[in-house]
């Protein structure tokens, strides 16, 4: 069955269920990379923030053999576990005075996000584009993130010289660079700020030996950006005292591995890809270019 015909199915079904004093819509939800998914909105009378219920695990679970009786029973249950228990006040979002302490940065790629591009501000880097978000906290919501669109631009009165200016200062602060060794990043044994000096010799091996650095946040979330917060590449590449190359694992990392001028570039080019195209969700991909780090331009730039 297709996506919108199944999230359909659900939205009738769900409507049926709760009746009266609520109000059940399907979602298309556009992700990075041009990625449409398909969520359930659920909102009762009087209420005005609801979850999103993504519908595509569903549709695997209903084309695995559970019954649509059982799917409608998770979904509902999802929707109790989830909501709110009142009412969220979002009149804050209209001063920028509110917001401005957590407007963060983000990197995409620039092909395949043509049409979101036309909807945000953002600022070209190499082939990445670097949007921005407000990172929300909140005793209801919990946490999360509000894309920033070119309407809340004009809404405040604002540019998007000073979403970076403000990016680039609130970034780092509110979620400070981690870098270590696969391992110890997978496994979430990594503790930052003591010892964090100590820590971030690139010579580290993982596996077969390869010595590799994993560069993320302490929230493991669009922890690519970290290549962007001032002078980190300069202080990782200066501690070294040579340059790295840089693997996009995702928007969540990148990889920095250290160039031992054997000439690996065009092998590490045919890696990206492969992981990208093999092992990495479709809306996470970042880019399929192989960077670098030059310590004595410090900057960095594209090699394939």
């Amino acid at each position: 069955m297709e996506i919108n015909a199944f999230a359909d199915k659900v939205c009738k079904a769900v409507r049926r269920e709760l009746g009266a004093g609520y109000r059940v819509e399907v979602k298309k939800v556009r992700k990075n990379n041009g990625i449409i998914h398909y969520g359930l909105v659920i909102l009762s009378e009087g209420q005005n923030v609801a979850p999103t219920i993504y519908l595509d695990a569903f549709l695997d679970a209903y084309e695995q053999g559970s019954t649509f009786g059982m799917l409608i029973r998770k979904v509902l249950a999802v929707y109790g576990m989830g909501k709110p228990g009142e009412n969220v006040d979002l009149e804050f979002f209209r001063s920028f005075e509110k917001v401005k302490d957590r407007v963060c940065y983000r990197l995409i790629g620039m092909r395949g996000n043509e049409e979101l591009l036309q909807e945000v501000p953002y600022i070209e880097f190499l082939d990445l584009a670097i949007c921005f978000y407000y990172a929300y906290q909140g005793e209801q919501l919990g946490e999360g993130s509000i894309l920033i669109h070119n309407s809340h631009v004009e809404m405040w009165g604002t540019c998007t010289a000073e979403l970076m200016r403000l990016a680039q200062k609130n970034t780092p602060r509110l979620f400070p660079w981690i870098c270590g060794s696969l391992r110890d990043i997978v496994s979430g044994m990594w503790e930052p700020e003591d010892g964090r000096e100590e820590e971030v010799s690139l010579e580290d091996s993982f596996g077969d030996g390869i010595p590799m650095k994993v560069l993320t946040n302490e929230k493991r979330t669009q922890g690519a950006a970290c290549m962007l917060y001032p002078e980190l590449l300069a202080q990782l590449a200066g501690k070294e005292e040579r340059s790295f190359y840089i693997f996009p694992s995702s928007v969540h990392e990148v990889i920095l591995m250290p160039d031992t001028g054997r000439g690996e570039a065009e092998s590490f080019k045919q890696m990206i890809v492969e992981i990208n195209d093999a092992q990495v969700a479709p809306e996470e991909v970042l880019s399929d270019s192989l960077y670098y780090y030059d310590l004595a331009e410090k900057r960095v730039k594209i090699i394939f």
